[in-house]
């Protein structure tokens, strides 16, 4: 059987141009980038080589990237590296109720924490993030864009009021960058969250931004790596997958995310026009281009996802970090939905090798697998 990949928001395949220059890293240079012999002093020009093309794609200086594992080392550098854990005098900490595991999960561990609501289409109004603010907060933790939604927050709005109150801003960029325009400057974060993955690079590689005098306490300890901010052997294959992974999307975004925002629309279009009562969560809001999470009333998402994985089409219900949890989507639920109708929401999200005729051939599919579904559905008529 020919499958299908609709679940980039998941992870993406390591695209060919990033294969072919993380090969030759992985056995020709070997050294550790912190030896001062010609291995080493190798493995650093890649390394330094590869901080250049990453710093490039968000509008960063070099020496404001710092190479981590991925996004959740990124976000729990950012928010615990700002606010000790379970310290009462740390400060406070602002975030919203659609955060990313990761960042939820990291804010469990800060003593005071408001979680900001978002309204019926995953947005945060920057006013109430302004009514949270409080004389020790020290930290505001707003995702870029949504994973399971696409939405996309009004972080520079966000960003001026930080700045007004003296607050450091810290946003998780995991699903947005590589996606949208990104520069770090004029959206006015301190702390910028990315993640290799998700954008063509190999799983096992992120970067933190921190802007040039922001103070941070490293959360790994150990050597000195990363100027101080992140001990260990640095990933040298896997920085540079990553910055040939931004050099791509800096040399491409503008005609490729056009291209799969025109196949999402399609999607989109095709299976409201064709499934009734189906709804798009997260409409009227801003969006990335290659994500849309409608709603299938009257049926669960987990039978639909089987059934459309039997035709040959992989998609998902939402984050796969949360896959195996028995409760409803929190990010659904905060948008007002049902646990009923978070159930039955599935999450398309489109990528590289998507086409035309992969996107007819899924409408076609969900046309046929909801309506086989809801014949079997008792509360469904």
């Amino acid at each position: 059987m020919t499958r299908f990949y609709f679940d980039h928001n998941a992870t993406t395949p390591v695209s060919p141009e990033v294969l072919e220059a993380v090969l030759p890293v992985m056995t020709e240079v070997y050294g550790n980038a912190s030896s001062i012999h010609h291995f080493g002093q190798m493995a650093r020009k890649q390394l330094d080589h590869a901080r250049r093309q990453v710093a490039e794609m968000i509008g960063a200086r070099p020496n404001e990237i710092v190479f981590t594992s991925g996004g959740t080392e990124s976000d729990n550098l950012a928010i615990l590296g700002v606010i000790a854990p379970h310290e009462k005098s740390a400060g406070h900490l602002i975030t919203t109720t659609v955060e990313h595991p990761a960042v939820l999960a990291a804010a469990g561990h800060v003593a005071f924490v408001t979680r900001v609501p978002v309204d019926g289409r995953g947005v945060v109004d920057p006013a109430d993030i302004r009514r949270a603010l409080r004389p020790d907060t020290k930290l505001i933790t707003i995702m870029h864009a949504n994973n399971e939604l696409g939405v996309i927050q009004p972080v520079e709005e966000i960003a001026a009021i930080a700045r007004e109150a003296g607050v450091i801003l810290h946003s998780d960029g995991v699903q947005a960058a590589g996606k949208i325009p990104v520069n770090v400057t004029q959206l006015g974060v301190d702390l910028y969250s990315i993640s290799g993955h998700k954008f063509h690079a190999p799983k096992g590689i992120g970067a933190l931004y921190i802007r040039k005098g922001t103070k941070i306490a490293p959360r790994m300890l150990g050597g000195h790596h990363e100027r101080d901010r992140r001990a260990g052997t640095e990933n040298v294959s896997g920085a540079v997958g990553l910055g040939r992974a931004a050099e791509w999307m800096i040399e491409n975004s503008s005609t490729e995310w056009p291209r799969i925002a025109e196949l999402r629309d399609r999607l989109g279009r095709g299976i409201l026009e064709r499934v009734p009562d189906t709804h798009v969560n997260g409409a009227g809001a801003p969006r990335t281009p290659n994500t849309s999470n409608i709603r299938f009333d009257g049926i669960d998402a987990e039978p639909l996802l089987i059934a459309l994985d039997l035709k040959g089409f992989a998609v998902s219900s939402g984050s796969a970090c949360s896959s195996g949890v028995t409760e409803p989507s929190h990010v659904l639920t905060a948008i007002g939905l049902s646990k009923e109708q978070a159930r039955s929401s599935v999450r398309f999200s489109l990528g590289r090798s998507n086409t035309v005729e992969q996107v007819d051939g899924l409408i076609a599919a969900v046309e046929e697998s909801v309506a086989h579904l809801r014949k079997l559905a008792p509360a469904y008529a």
